[in-house]
């Protein structure tokens, strides 16, 4: 590359984005199925008798673009990895499509790739087909991500919100609030001292330790964009039920409770990006507990709350206080490009 900045001519389709792509992204995501550079991906079809396919799409856009815990290669990954998971399917690959600003540092793009290549690996996902496009300046605020996700779901896993039934157990794989937090801390130079990390990371691992010791699990989303509050209501309005949360019972980092105390922000409206909520059967919640408790990225896992009859499409919070208040979920995002 004799360039220190992407141009608009790595975008042409010229010699210029032939060195990108062979000097540049090929040695950190090239794999056999990649390597012929086909406008298409040739896979096997290797299903078992009764899976079925998953299909995931995914825009990426935050601000910065590296953040602490991660980057926007890594979120890319993990936020479409993750997608595929918590619907129960095992994710194999991925396509992707960089939209690049022209004059973005090389080594910005270098690290970002680096931290897709590495996640990639590590949820076991390959990637498979993709597409680079350079834009003028001013035209995407740096880079954005989009990837496509190809999952399978084996024979027998039904995850959905319409199983969910009354008397059936609500659990966090851990912290709420860390990604959004981290964005919010690393954009607004707070100033806080030791800086908040993101959550950022693929959960297919995670999951399939779940499923193993909770086979009844009933449904699995992950709270990214508004947060845990958002996917309380909705996991409340799909299954026409009424979900108490005791809110002393969620877990959350003392850092993430100092920043939204600060802002005066809730920190069930802010985004993750490596937790899991699940309803699992009662009878069920304490093997579900050990297995998250057992894995790396559910070490600090939770029961948080129940599913009761009615009134139906309502989330209650018991209070720290001993009062309770209906758990809305956010109007809008309290901080925009997060994911």
């Amino acid at each position: 590359m004799r360039e220190d900045t992407v141009t608009l001519a790595h975008g042409a389709g010229g010699v210029a984005m032939r060195e990108l792509l062979e000097e540049v992204i090929l040695p950190r995501l090239g794999n056999p199925h990649l390597a012929p550079l086909e406008d298409q991906a040739r896979l096997p079809a290797d299903l078992p008798s009764g899976a079925r396919l998953a299909l995931t799409t995914d825009a990426h856009v935050v601000d910065p673009l590296c953040f602490p815990g991660g980057d926007i290669g890594r979120l890319a990954v993990a936020g479409t990895v993750n997608d595929l998971a918590v619907g129960g399917a095992e994710p194999r690959h991925l396509t992707c499509a960089l939209l690049i600003e022209e004059g973005l540092p090389l080594a910005t793009l270098e690290r970002v790739l680096d931290g897709l290549a590495e996640t990639a690996r590590a949820a076991g996902v390959t990637v498979v087909a993709g597409d680079t496009k350079v834009v003028p300046r001013g035209a995407a605020d740096g880079l954005f991500i989009v990837t496509t996700g190809l999952g399978v779901i084996p024979p027998g896993v039904d995850l959905g919100t319409h199983r969910i039934r009354p008397g059936d157990t609500l659990l966090v794989s851990g912290t709420v609030g860390d990604h959004g937090a981290a964005i919010t801390a690393a954009r607004e130079d707070l100033g806080l001292g030791a800086a908040i990390p993101s959550d950022c990371r693929p959960l297919a691992d995670l999951v399939r330790a779940l499923l193993d010791a909770c086979p009844g699990t009933r449904c699995l989303r992950d709270p990214t964009r508004g947060g845990l509050a958002a996917l309380l209501d909705e996991f409340a309005r799909a299954s026409g039920t009424c979900l108490r949360v005791s809110e002393a019972a969620v877990p959350l980092r003392e850092d993430v409770r100092g920043l939204c105390e600060l802002l005066g922000l809730d920190p069930l409206h802010l985004a993750c990006e490596g937790k899991l909520v699940a309803v699992v059967p009662a009878d069920e919640a304490e093997a579900a507990l050990a297995a998250l408790r057992a894995h790396p990225a559910g070490r600090a896992a939770a029961r948080i709350g129940t599913v009761h009859a009615g009134p139906a499409g309502q989330v209650v919070v018991e209070t720290a206080y001993g009062g309770e208040r209906l758990l809305d979920p956010p109007l809008g995002e309290p901080l925009p490009r997060i994911c």
